[in-house]
């Protein structure tokens, strides 16, 4: 049965095929190799560049664009590979705006700065494309690596130890492996299975045996993995979802957004996905906005972003803000939820309006929803794990745990600011920390 916009409550098949396949392309299409070179020659080659520092793996961002502007794409690949195994993915995700084109002396300068994202897409992508890798292992080492969780952090940790030469056990609790690249980003950021296609291209390195379906705890205790290799990282991510903490909050049609986002992740089919008419989403990150703007890209009539703080606290970047705004989804700030309305199904929540301190001004106002995204944050799970910083696992130096030869890193360790890059350092540095170790 075809539905549209204005059928009332969760249905599926709200929008055409062609009109899901248009508002679900590529939201930065590749540059073409001419449109590289013109991008390319923008950049001034900065001797002291900013937008290095920038740069949370430490890209020579400089050497890479003059390699694709001297014609040799591969070289520059190669040049960005070395210090982010996953350089294509961040080069899709990455908050470059708020990073190394924000630090660009032209943007600056003028207001606009070299697309250093766009063109580490064409240039990782004109590798991955030849289908070769460029590293090679070293010879084998006779020690042998844990890595649990096969996101961000795993993966890099994993081929960094794997490029050493040391034999690498990656263990991840879903049927796939890649994290949030696979499961937790918008579908239009990275479309046409790029996440799956960059794993299979990273294992490429060899010396890395994949186990799904295994998580810590359940499947894996980390005494065992202890006794049964030299060093073990714990790249788990965070399992749990912040609860709202309201009475109400089991009604039907209150969800967590990023079973959204994996669910739509996941989809063979986007017309059978459900989506309500009127789709609250409570939080100010990029989970909060990928669920919101998703939402509205599968024909939800009125999409509405509430944040307890005022847009220059939201997580989200203003190009993420923006970005949302220009698809139709309205957002709110400084107001809270108070009540979730409804007979089983919710119908209404309720929000107040807060201050800066978060202090209830008193004033409340009620939406429309038949569908409540929670996005207010996760939550490290697990037992017997390392010593804790806050809700996180502590680690000092390259990702070092309370527990002798346990590292940790990405988004379940204390101190990362839960970017995919900043995950890829994470396990990068500690796996040269892990060798320097193995081999003392």
């Amino acid at each position: 049965m075809s539905h549209s916009a204005l059928t009332p409550g969760i249905t599926s098949g709200r929008l055409s095929e062609d009109d899901l396949a248009r508002n679900f392309s590529d939201l930065h299409p590749p540059l073409d190799p001419h449109e590289a070179l013109v991008a390319a020659d923008r950049c001034y080659f900065c001797h002291d560049a900013p937008c290095i520092t920038a740069c949370p793996t430490d890209i020579d961002i400089p050497l890479f664009i003059r390699q694709i502007a001297t014609g040799t794409p591969e070289a520059a690949a190669r040049t960005i590979l070395s210090q982010n195994i996953l350089g294509g993915m961040c080069a899709r995700v990455c908050p470059t705006e708020t990073l190394c084109e924000q630090a660009c002396v032209r943007e600056t300068a003028e207001g606009k700065p070299v697309l250093i994202g766009q063109l580490q897409r064409y240039a990782t992508d004109t590798l991955q494309a030849a289908g070769t890798h460029p590293f090679a292992r070293a010879p084998e080492t006779g020690k042998s690596v844990a890595v649990v969780g096969a996101g961000p952090a795993g993966l890099a940790c994993a081929h960094r130890l794997a490029m050493h030469g040391h034999a690498v056990t990656l263990y991840d609790a879903r049927p796939k492996p890649g994290g949030l690249n696979e499961y937790g980003i918008a579908a239009y950021k990275t479309v046409d299975g790029f996440a799956e296609r960059e794993v299979d291209w990273l294992m490429q390195i060899g010396g890395i045996t994949l186990e799904n379906g295994k998580a810590l705890g359940p499947d894996l205790s980390l005494d065992t993995l202890r006794d049964r290799f030299d060093a073990v990282f714990l790249g788990i991510g965070l399992g749990g979802v912040n609860a709202l903490g309201l009475d109400g909050e089991d009604k039907t049609g209150v969800l967590d957004a990023v079973d959204f986002i994996s669910e739509l992740r996941q989809a063979s089919d986007l017309r059978a996905l459900q989506v309500g008419r009127d789709v609250v989403v409570i939080g100010g990150g990029m989970t909060a906005i990928d669920a919101a703007v998703q939402a509205k890209l599968l024909g939800a009539l009125n999409v509405t972003l509430v944040y307890r703080r005022g847009r220059d606290r939201m997580n989200a970047s203003v190009f993420e803000q923006d970005l949302a705004a220009s698809k139709g989804v309205r957002i709110i700030t400084n107001a809270t939820p108070r009540a979730l309305h409804g007979n089983g199904t919710v119908r209404e929540i309720e929000f107040e309006y807060t201050d800066d301190a978060l202090t209830p001004t008193g004033e409340t106002i009620r939406i429309p929803a038949d569908q409540v995204f929670k996005a207010i944050g996760q939550a490290l799970t697990g037992d017997a794990l390392p010593d804790l910083d806050g809700r996180k696992i502590a680690v000092t130096g390259p990702g070092r745990t309370s527990v002798a030869g346990v590292w940790a890193g990405g988004d379940c360790a204390a101190g990362g600011d839960d970017l995919t890059v900043t995950a890829v350092a994470e396990g990068r540095d500690a796996a040269e920390d892990i060798h320097a170790t193995l081999s003392a």
